[in-house]
């Protein structure tokens, strides 16, 4: 019954957010109570998962989307990202979505997918009217979200990779050569269909976007006015001014990569930390702008920033809180027992097996690295007795963990928020795309497999 009761909730909360107008951060709260006692964990147990689930999401990400957004309204001020957009412009032009998917698959996986999301979305909605005046939102929030999540589960040393990796004993190397490629194939050719997807009608805006953004007709003048313009730091040449990210990215990454192939340094582990490294882009944009804006400027400009901040936080805990409550609900437990690994299963029907496990544990639990790890968990025991390399059963695993990202996660509400888009426009990108991801990876799987067996 838990399988049911989770669709309900899920459901539910999906209904009262689209249909009939109420906000998320309520109908996320109803569907986690009913789910909560519907499943059997009474008052104190539905209580204790939604405040625990809230307080584990913000020990996580709250203060990266903190410090993210600070930044993005300091790098605003100085107008960093229209000139990147305009620098990008000249050189990609309307190719732009392709090259963000490329790069975020394959270049930042080693960067957490929330901090990702946090730095990207500036970038997304300053460009979109470059790129396309009517689609240019949507393509870029499509782009973006399987540009992520291709990488955060095909290549290393993206988190959902490397457990995925380790649980199956797949030799990192090994799942790195094969997840590359599948990677970046994936994220380019969900990128297309998705924009074939938008042009036969799929994005309305007046729906799929904000409602505040709707109503100002989305001019970033009608903003801007309100931030002090750094006139001096927007001087600077864009490479200094974009310090603020690429600092933060460059620590990431190198600890994230050294402590893969080696021991991490004690320095490189606390400068690398993605809350700390953040905190450092926060100092460094700050004293750019402090120079130009004084003390009462630089104030105006964090204030629009911790109102965006508190907006975000909130219905990313309540989005937290959802999949506690899942996961109190002993779902897991549930399928482990449902779906058995048959060992005398063809290859074909393992891989799809495996895919489907992973799919069904992300569409209830929410969380892509959880339903991938679990999966793993699932399957590893068996996978010896499969007949098929271990790699290829680790890659449908992360195949099927991309699918339907949705309302019961976390990053759904902080893509939504940072995109400036509606519930049912985040459905329409983000979750649309990263399920054409998991069924354009899954042919790719079958593909690698033959490989495995040709070796």
């Amino acid at each position: 019954m838990e399988i049911v009761h989770s669709a309900i909730a899920i459901l539910a909360a999906i209904l009262l957010i689209i249909r009939f107008g109420i906000d998320p951060v309520i109908s996320l709260l109803v569907a986690s109570v009913y789910l909560g006692l519907a499943t059997g964990q009474g008052a104190e147990g539905t209580v204790g998962e939604i405040t625990g689930g809230f307080g584990e999401i913000m020990a996580e990400v709250g203060l990266l989307i903190g410090f993210g957004v600070l930044i993005g309204a300091l790098l605003h001020s100085m107008g960093t990202f229209r000139d990147l957009v305009d620098l990008l412009a000249r050189r990609v032009g309307r190719r732009l979505p392709y090259a963000m998917a490329a790069t975020l698959s394959t270049i930042f996986p080693s960067i957490y997918v929330d901090v990702q999301v946090v730095l990207a979305a500036p970038m997304a909605k300053e460009s979109a009217a470059a790129v396309d005046r009517r689609h240019g939102l949507p393509w870029l929030a499509g782009a973006m979200g399987i540009g992520i999540f291709s990488g955060y589960v095909f290549v290393v040393p993206g988190l959902a990779a490397v457990a995925i990796a380790g649980l199956m004993d797949v030799p990192l190397g090994t799942y790195l050569l094969y997840g590359v490629p599948i990677g970046l194939a994936t994220a380019l050719i969900t990128t297309v269909l998705f924009r074939l997807l938008l042009g036969w009608g799929l994005w309305k805006e007046d729906t799929d976007l904000d409602p505040d953004v709707v109503a100002r007709g989305d001019d970033p003048d009608v903003e801007a006015e309100e931030v002090p313009h750094a006139e001096s730091a927007a001087r600077l040449p864009l490479l200094v001014r974009l310090l603020p990210i690429l600092v933060p990215l460059v620590l990431i990454a190198s600890a994230a990569i050294v402590d893969v192939v080696g021991d991490l340094p004690a320095a490189l582990a606390f400068l690398g930390d993605a809350n700390i490294a953040l905190f450092l882009g926060l100092l460094i944009a700050f004293f750019m702008v402090r120079p130009s804006l004084g003390a009462d400027g630089v104030g105006k400009v964090l204030t629009s920033g911790f109102h965006t901040t508190g907006e975000i936080l909130l219905v990313t805990g309540v989005g937290g809180s959802l999949g506690a409550v899942i996961a109190g609900s002993g779902l897991d437990a549930t399928l482990t027992d449902l779906f058995a690994a048959d060992e005398n299963a063809p290859v074909v029907l393992s891989i799809l097996l495996a895919w489907f496990i992973a799919a069904v544990l992300h569409f209830a639990i929410g969380s892509v690295s959880v339903a991938a790890i679990t999966a793993a968990g699932i399957i590893a025991p068996v996978v010896g007795s499969l007949g098929v390399d271990p790699v290829v059963i680790a890659l449908a695993i992360a195949s099927g963990a991309m699918f339907a990202l949705h309302v019961n996660s976390n990053f759904f509400w902080m893509f939504t928020t940072l995109l400036d888009l509606s519930t049912k426009g985040s459905l329409k990108t983000l979750t649309l795309a990263t399920s054409l991801g998991a069924v354009v990876s899954l042919p790719l799987v079958l593909v690698a497999s033959l490989v495995a067996a040709a070796t």
